[in-house]
């Protein structure tokens, strides 16, 4: 499509940093430099909101078909730079072009794009009884505030941005500092179809995102990423009343009952867990299983597990790849060496390269392991999975339940009706059935406890983006 991007350099290019100050991006499973990305202050957030607000109107008078069929070609922007876009991703961030990675991120991203521009959402009639009349209509917020986390760095972005725009909403985006090219690589695609000023990024550390979250141009601020980060955008936006969308940590558990086949559920359990090398909020992070199948399930699951290749994302073979900076890889250290320390039985991993280049930790399987350890209660976010054994289901559920956070939860059974049953007693926005983390881009998807607030996704997705309006009479 556009000539600007039809190369992994050519899109660097329009990206990297030509001039002032910068800071250098490296690969985190290398060590190579990428490119040098720009820095920006406030100044550089100033003028961003400004030209948020110069073109919103415009944009928010346009009907609500022409905006989703911008969403439209927006969508074949990005495919048409998707492999470009894909080898970005995985150079950056590190997870491997294959497998659900940074092909199927870039590719989540057109589907996402396409489904949100498709999501219909009609005036509702709320009375009609002949003596009153009145209808709700949907209205833009004004500008949007999308900051993003860095282990899915363009999904999560167009999960934020897509909606928005459809609402009429001009949008200023902030990607991680972990992940800043990805987020500039991804908006400059957007951007060669979008009227100018509608999608603007800055890119920065968490002092840039402390001053969008305090500024009173925003009427809403998009989140996700740690509980204690979101806490304090809580705090720093409520003098402005700012809306909030809040998609913070999960500690998701899965529990397996005692009537599963152990080896046709192991694939969905390892992937469950270990999506994106381990770094999703809504992976599985703990695993209860009963005991009557637990050595089978471990056993089932190490097999698959041992299979999976790890390494360099660019290389083709690969399905899982580094950490993606070395904090995160020292917070799976931590917990696992915590595990290993207490007794419990390492069946897969725990022996990381301490000393190599790249942010390579050991796909890791943890049995025999006391429910209060470390590694089963605070969140890892890698790949390093705790098993519990458990031998009564209430106790299971009480596990499951028993911690501040609660994204998402499995339930694994050759019953359905008993695993719903099971399902409605897990605290948590999503329970998911003999799978774990799948989205889908019409299902809500939102957290309870300290996992936040706010749903995304879907037609609830669209609301949260905007205002409401009755018109009476």
């Amino acid at each position: 499509m556009s000539t600007a991007f039809d190369t992994y350099q050519s899109l660097l290019a329009t990206i990297a940093a030509d001039g002032g100050p910068s800071r250098e991006v490296h690969d985190p499973a290398t060590g190579e430099l990428i490119a040098r990305v720009p820095i920006h202050d406030e100044t550089d957030l100033d003028q961003a909101i400004e030209r948020a607000r110069s073109a919103q109107p415009g944009w928010a008078a346009l009907s609500d078909e022409e905006r989703s069929a911008a969403l439209n070609r927006v969508a074949d922007a990005v495919e048409a730079a998707a492999e470009q876009l894909a080898e970005l991703l995985s150079r950056e961030q590190g997870k491997p072009l294959n497998g659900p990675n940074a092909r199927f991120e870039v590719g989540a991203c057109a589907a996402w794009l396409r489904a949100t521009a498709a999501t219909p959402l009609p005036v509702e009639v709320v009375v009609d009884d002949g003596d009153a009349y009145a209808e709700l209509h949907r209205r833009p917020i004004g500008l949007v505030a999308a900051i993003t986390p860095w282990n899915w760095p363009m999904m999560i972005a167009v999960w934020q941005i897509a909606p928005s725009l459809r609402m009429g909403n001009a949008v200023v985006a902030k990607p991680s500092e972990h992940t800043p090219l990805s987020g500039l690589a991804l908006t400059a695609v957007m951007n060669s179809v979008l009227p100018d000023g509608i999608l603007n990024t800055v890119v920065g550390d968490g002092a840039l995102g402390a001053a969008m979250t305090t500024s009173p141009a925003f009427g809403k601020i998009m989140f996700t990423g740690s509980t204690s980060t979101g806490k304090r955008i809580v705090q720093s936006s409520a003098d402005n009343l700012t809306r909030l969308t809040l998609e913070l940590g999960g500690n998701d558990a899965g529990i397996v009952l005692p009537d599963v086949d152990p080896a046709a559920i192991a694939q969905d359990l390892f992937w469950g867990a270990f999506i994106n090398t381990g770094q999703t909020c809504a992976a599985m992070k703990r695993l209860y299983v009963h005991a009557d199948v637990y050595d089978d399930v471990v056993a089932a699951l190490a097999e698959v597990a041992a299979a999976m290749p790890m390494g360099v994302g660019v290389d083709e073979q690969n399905v899982l790849g580094p950490l993606q900076n070395r904090m995160q890889f020292d917070v799976v250290d931590r917990l696992v060496e915590a595990a290993k320390g207490s007794g419990a039985w390492v069946v897969l991993g725990g022996d990381p390269d301490r000393d190599a280049v790249g942010n390579f930790y050991p796909t890791t399987l943890i049995a025999d392991i006391d429910p209060a350890n470390p590694l089963v209660v605070e969140e890892q976010f890698g790949p390093g999975l705790p098993i519990i054994r458990y031998h009564d289901l209430d106790e299971a559920i009480a596990l499951a339940n028993g911690v501040d956070v609660g994204l998402g939860a499995s339930v694994w059974s050759a019953d359905r009706a008993k695993a719903r049953e099971i399902a409605m007693r897990l605290q948590a926005g999503t329970v998911w059935i003999n799978s774990h983390g799948g989205v889908h881009p019409m299902i809500p998807f939102g957290g309870v406890k300290q996992s936040g607030y706010g749903l995304e996704f879907g037609a609830e997705g669209l609301k949260s983006v905007s205002v409401p309006q009755v018109i009476n009479g």
